[in-house]
């Protein structure tokens, strides 16, 4: 097994500031529970978002050779944890598959889900779920 690539990110400030990678992408950050939060900074629970419905989407697209347009929308909440405090993500990810049917749709998901390296990553956990839905040209979140 071979290393294919490697990258690092950069945090020095928490929840409110600036977070990169070096020699590349820099980043404001913001803690969405701060009340004075600055609104043009993004957070963990976006960039949680954005890293798997990325990478799911990348994957249901080799899944279907690329023979049909794929969505992933991916829901990410933040909850007070039941035990030993702090907090815990509940994150859901939906996936469509333009003109395909709901049997379709779902062997593209399990088959995306089961390779996608962000869904090995957190995809046993028990509030991390995928879901299937009818395909959008537009996802719901951005019309």
């Amino acid at each position: 097994m071979s290393m294919r690539y490697r990258t690092q990110a950069i945090n020095r400030d928490g929840g409110d500031g600036s977070a990169g990678v070096p020699d590349g992408l820099s980043v404001r950050v913001s803690s969405p529970l701060n009340p004075e939060r600055d609104p043009s900074g993004t957070n963990p629970e976006q960039l949680l978002a954005l890293a798997w419905a990325t990478c799911l989407n990348a994957t249901a697209q080799a899944v279907v050779a690329r023979r049909s347009r794929t969505a992933v929308r991916v829901e990410v909440e933040l909850h007070d944890a039941s035990t030993g405090g702090g907090y815990v993500f509940h994150v859901d990810a939906y996936l469509s598959v333009e003109e395909a049917s709901a049997e379709e749709t779902r062997r593209v998901l399990d088959a995306a889900h089961a390779r996608c390296p962000v869904s090995k990553l957190i995809g046993a956990s028990a509030t991390v779920a995928v879901h299937t839905e009818a395909f959008a040209a537009e996802p719901a979140a951005t019309r």
